[in-house]
């Protein structure tokens, strides 16, 4: 009997491990809301945030991931480079710097539906 839990919490384990790696690869293929930020702190990696500068926060992307970006609203597309963790509300995927905000024609309404791919 102790054998078999023992297995059992093996196997959920490795599932568990494989399931967070499937959501983390992923994400870079999805869509949802996305809102923009603009502050002169330092960001998760450190540097300085630059506000007209392609960035953006997401929560488990690799710094440098660099992806495009695309309002859902308007069509316009953007590529930008992860810097930064976030967004920290609920229900929204990314949030970007005003400059990506203003390339893709968003910064009046503070969000939208965008869909992201890794470039």
């Amino acid at each position: 009997m102790k054998k078999i839990n023992q297995t059992a919490l093996v196997a959920v384990t490795i599932a568990a491990g494989l399931m967070v790696g499937v959501s983390a690869s992923s994400a870079a293929g999805q869509c949802g809301r996305a809102s923009w930020y603009a502050l002169h702190s330092r960001t998760a990696n450190g540097e300085r945030m630059n506000p007209s500068a392609m960035t953006a926060a997401h929560r488990s992307l690799p710094f440098g991931t660099r992806l495009k970006v695309t309002n859902q609203n308007n069509g316009r597309s953007v590529v930008v480079r992860i810097n930064d963790r976030g967004p920290f509300i609920k229900g929204r995927v990314l949030d970007l710097s005003k400059g990506a905000a203003g390339q893709l024609g968003f910064i009046g309404s503070g969000h939208t539906s965008v869909c992201m791919a890794r470039v």
